[in-house]
């Protein structure tokens, strides 16, 4: 017996868990295509490594339930999560991080708690937490986009460096990640965060040749196509009623409504909706990562402000903490909250009003 899901109370869209997860893989494949484009083969690598993990790692715990394997992976959920998980990681990543985030999402965060449908938290962006603030320095390491980098890094190099840490030709990820200037190069978010701290304004941080020129100005090279990419993934969503636009809608103009009011603060040292928006994983996030029907609000007032609240901590952690990408941390934040959301969001039910005014009459 399959889990049928529906978009709405009022749309009527009826459709099981396999042909919702299966929408969001079709989704996915406009951003997966540029992230190859611009950050090479690793992509595709860390994809078959988490979607491997994955089915593995549920099929295991499943057949240890004594449950029918078959229809636990035929709903597409664990695939769905290792590639969630693996767009998201450094494309270069050790193979080894990769299958330990993605058997953490799995075994723990969504079978721990009883699997699909009682995970409390994203066990995508959970796992994504645990891998950051375990291997920080390997999660950041992010090479340049090709059109700015030193080495070409073919399918070769880049199963090389996955597996053994040194491409072909004997470079370290720290070699590769140099750019044509020669130096190491971090990711705009990395970049613009580093540059303020030295003083610098944020306007002169934009005159690297790490982003655009006009009004590509705040979008990083390459990260901003990516973005792109992912939000016309998201549209289909949309149009397909996948999704509702609640979370999306909310999450970015949560971003735009912070970064905006902090800019108007000092323009020299925030950065703007455009800048947040283009680069990092804002657009990914709000269509992919926080409209997961499991652990988001299930009410519509209720999901718009889980979305605005997502966006509001992004640019907050983004601006004022550590990590410069904050989607995984603000989305485990509100996840915690949902249950407090939905409670105070709950939808009148009909009728009560008046029974409430004819109680007070007759008293």
């Amino acid at each position: 017996m399959k889990l049928t899901l529906s978009s709405s109370p009022h749309q009527h869209v009826r459709r099981t868990t396999d042909q919702v997860m299966r929408w969001v893989l079709y989704a996915m494949v406009p951003g997966i295509i540029a992230q190859v484009i611009f950050f090479g083969w690793g992509v595709i690598i860390q994809m078959l490594l988490a979607a491997i993990t994955a089915l593995v790692t549920e099929a295991t715990i499943v057949a240890l339930r004594k449950r029918e394997i078959g229809q636990a992976l035929g709903d597409y959920s664990a695939i769905v999560t290792g590639l969630l998980l693996a767009v998201s990681l450094p494309p270069f990543l050790p193979w080894w991080m990769t299958v330990l985030g993605t058997w953490f999402a799995i075994a723990i965060v969504k079978q721990l708690y009883g699997g699909l449908g009682f995970n409390l938290f994203n066990p995508a962006m959970a796992a994504y937490v645990m891998l950051l603030i375990s291997f920080p320095a390997a999660m950041s390491g992010w090479l340049p986009p090709s059109s700015l980098a030193l080495h070409d890094i073919s399918f070769g190099d880049a199963v090389s460096v996955i597996f053994t840490g040194f491409s072909q030709a004997g470079y370290d990820l720290t070699q590769l990640r140099a750019g044509a200037d020669g130096f190491t190069m971090a990711t705009p978010l990395d970049y613009v965060k580093t540059q303020l701290s030295q003083g610098y304004t944020y306007t002169e941080a934009l005159s690297h040749p790490l982003f655009g020129q006009g009004i590509t100005e705040a979008a990083g090279a390459g990260w901003g196509w990516v973005a792109i990419a992912y939000l016309a993934g998201g549209l289909v969503l949309l149009q397909q009623r996948i999704i509702s636009w609640h979370i999306p809608v909310s999450l970015i103009a949560g971003v735009a409504i912070t970064a905006t009011f902090l800019q108007l603060i000092n323009g020299d040292l925030y950065g703007s909706a455009l800048f947040h928006w283009t680069n990092g994983a804002v657009l990914f996030g709000a269509f992919f990562i926080a409209t997961d029907p499991v652990s988001a609000s299930t009410t519509p007032k209720g999901r718009l402000v889980f979305g605005a609240a997502i966006g509001f901590w992004i640019v907050i952690i983004r601006t004022f903490g550590g990590y410069p990408d904050a989607i995984a941390f603000a989305v485990v934040i509100m996840n915690m909250a949902v249950p407090l959301i939905d409670y105070y969001t709950q939808p009148r039910v009909y009728g009560q009003r008046a029974k409430q005014k004819q109680r007070e009459g007759d008293a």
